[in-house]
């Protein structure tokens, strides 16, 4: 017990370069893949690691995050003794320059003091990935490392390991030493700490603006990155949404695409992400597009690298393109009729 590890993850990160998708849910709701979200991919990677107490610390539109994650029963962590807790950061909160705000961390300690973990891993909650977190830790104990960042190519991938009883202190002298997150001592030239950087090997994604948001999209539909992050030994969990097989209608065509359930097709899909529920018209054309949850889609509409938030409805005729560079973005709930194109 006294070398498993505590999960906490910053969900109160928000990049400006994504505000599009932001305006109305935290970063580590964005949906991701057709049927994930954000966070979904570090919160499975440390229930995969035998993490069973994990703690989400988010601030900024956070309902849809917690109406996606719930009890944790999707995860395991719907438990009677450690489990998922939620911790709403403070409203008089400053922010910190990284991840793992000592001051929020402050407003509950108690979660800190009462964990039998001996260890704590903290991550951002914006990295698609699939990683085994026991060998980091592995590696720190062999070591004797104070802190353990997590790298790749020698970017901090913004995830670190230390024990738990370190972490106490850091957050209780944050006034005297004038650390405000876990990276302003990583990079603090007069500490007294050992830091440790372990190299993670695997792929790797931090979402941080729209294109990269795209890029990393579309790369999964290539079959070598798809094997590299949904690995049948180590899943991605979710939310699980009972809906029907999605329906191919007579003269629909989709190719090298990612087509999750409920969904209905009548036209043409190409090297695209088609989330639940969306329904794609008669004679329409949708490529290089991320189609979110619930968005109806009329007849004889083209659109090309486009991302349409949720409950979007294109009417019939409409005609939407950006660039595949720069994705053009529709917001959450709105209608794009053909008589806005320009």
């Amino acid at each position: 017990m006294k070398k498993r590890m505590l999960g906490v993850i910053d969900a109160t990160t928000y990049h400006e370069d994504l505000e599009e998708l932001t305006v109305h849910r935290s970063l580590a709701a964005v949906p991701f893949a057709g049927r994930y979200r954000l966070i979904d991919f570090v919160l499975s990677n440390m229930v995969n690691s035998d993490i069973e107490s994990v703690a989400i610390f988010p601030k900024y539109q956070y309902r849809s995050l917690m109406d996606h994650l719930g009890s944790g029963k999707n995860w395991d962590l719907n438990r009677k003794r450690d489990g998922l807790f939620f911790f709403p950061s403070p409203l008089l909160d400053s922010p910190s320059k990284g991840i793992g705000s000592f001051n929020h961390f402050a407003a509950n300690l108690d979660y800190f003091y009462r964990s039998k973990q001996e260890y704590a891993l903290i991550s951002n909650c914006f990295t698609v990935f699939n990683m085994d977190f026991r060998p980091v830790l592995d590696r720190h104990i062999m070591t004797g490392c104070d802190i353990t960042v997590v790298r790749q190519d020698g970017r901090s991938l913004e995830m670190y390991l230390v024990k738990t009883s370190l972490l106490v202190s850091l957050i209780e002298n944050r006034n005297e030493t004038g650390y405000t997150c876990m990276s302003d001592v990583v990079t603090d030239i007069h500490h007294s700490y050992t830091i440790c950087n372990y190299e993670y090997a695997g792929l790797a994604v931090m979402i941080d603006s729209i294109e990269n948001y795209f890029a990393a999209s579309m790369g999964l539909l290539e079959p070598e990155a798809w094997k590299n992050i949904f690995l049948r030994s180590q899943p991605i969990y979710t939310k699980v949404k009972d809906e029907p097989p999605t329906r191919y209608m007579k003269g629909a065509s989709a190719k090298n695409s990612m087509i999750a359930n409920g969904c209905m097709i009548e036209g043409t899909v190409e090297n695209s992400i088609i989330s639940r529920g969306v329904k794609i018209g008669k004679g329409s054309v949708v490529k290089n597009c991320i189609i979110m949850q619930k968005t109806q889609i009329g007849e004889n509409c083209v659109l090309d690298s486009v991302i349409l938030d949720k409950d979007v409805k294109v009417e019939s005729g409409a005609r939407i393109e950006g660039r595949h560079e720069m994705p053009l973005v529709i917001r959450k709930g709105t209608v794009q009729g053909a008589l806005m194109n320009s």
